[in-house]
C-alpha cells in the first residue's frame, strides 16, 4: 500500500490530497491546501465519510454531496466535484 498524492488547482485555492487505497477502496485520506472550510473541523468529517469508498466518480460525488447537506459545511467557491476531481487525480484515475 503506497500513499498517493495530488494537488488539484480549484477555482479558489489548491486542494492537496494524500490517500491510500486498499483493494481499490480508500483506506486513508487527508486533505490540506489553501482553501477555506467553515467550520474548520468539518475537514475531518469529510475525510472520515470517504473512508471505505471506492474510487468511482459518481459514488464519490454522492458521498461529498451528502457530507455538505448533513453538516451544513461551507467552502467558498469549492463544489463537491472539485473534491472528487482531486481524489481521482490522486488515485491516478
Amino acid at each position: 500500500m503506497t500513499m498517493k498524492f495530488a494537488e488539484f488547482k480549484a477555482p479558489k485555492g489548491v486542494i492537496k490530497v494524500e490517500l491510500e487505497l486498499t483493494n481499490g477502496r480508500i483506506s486513508q485520506i487527508s486533505f490540506s491546501g489553501d482553501f477555506f472550510m467553515y467550520p474548520e473541523e468539518s475537514i475531518e468529517k469529510l475525510e472520515e465519510s470517504l473512508k471505505g469508498a471506492g474510487v468511482d466518480e459518481k459514488d464519490l460525488k454522492a458521498i461529498v454531496k451528502k457530507f455538505y447537506t448533513s453538516t451544513g459545511t461551507k467552502t467558498p467557491m469549492l463544489e463537491p466535484e472539485h473534491w472528487v476531481k482531486a481524489i481521482l487525480q490522486a488515485a491516478g484515475k
